[in-house]
């Protein structure tokens, strides 16, 4: 089968990617206003973009049905920080009470009975519930597409504080197991990273 995404809508072509583009790391990312309203929101297009300076990638999309922007990038434009809390599995249920569009004035914090901490270096709040918080600076922000309905933004970060459960932490390596992040999938489906395979790899070639 070949399909043309220019004979697609943007709904058929994102079904296609989402359900391809997987699994997924989920990024629950909290952002407060100028006048100090708590936003937090869940975000799938997330991953690490560099090391030196460690610096993450997430991808806020307009929204379908208006085009307008969300709240989460909106306050990022405005304060040029945020936190990406990683999702794990104890949590879940919570983080996806947070996806719905709810007005800018609407604590998700309060909708999904998560705890807001305080962070060190920047004014938004981290989710207690996570065991892996990175509180960030913005590094810039990449509109993509259109500007209606299916376009989107790359946002950019620089990590400037990396907040690690302490039972996680064993030399410099996460204990995924015990993190027990999830992933997700399309629709209303998600993974677990139970099930693992290890493939070693030549650091260099002979």
């Amino acid at each position: 089968m070949i399909i043309d995404p220019e004979k697609s809508s943007f709904q058929e072509n994102h079904k296609i990617m989402i359900g391809s583009i997987l699994p997924r790391p989920i990024a629950l990312v909290s952002t407060i206003s100028l006048d100090g309203k708590n936003n937090l929101a869940p975000f799938s297009y997330f991953n690490g973009v560099c090391s030196n300076p460690p610096s993450i990638m997430f991808a806020p999309s307009r929204r379908g049905y208006d085009g307008k922007t969300k709240d989460t990038l909106n306050n990022i434009k405005l304060t040029k920080e945020f936190v990406i809390n990683i999702v794990s599995e104890d949590f879940a249920t919570q983080m996806v009470s947070c996806s719905t569009d709810y007005e800018p004035d609407v604590d998700e914090f309060s909708i999904s009975d998560l705890t807001p901490i305080k962070s060190v270096k920047i004014e938004s709040s981290r989710v207690k519930e996570a065991r892996i918080s990175y509180e960030c600076k913005l590094q810039k922000i990449i509109p993509v597409g259109n500007s209606g309905p299916g376009g989107g933004f790359v946002v950019i970060g620089t990590i400037v504080l990396f907040h690690i459960d302490d039972e996680l932490y064993d030399d410099g390596h996460i204990n995924i197991q015990k993190l027990n992040p999830i992933g997700r999938l399309a629709g209303d489906n998600y993974t677990r990273v139970h099930d693992t395979l290890e493939i070693k790899r030549k650091i260099k070639p002979d």
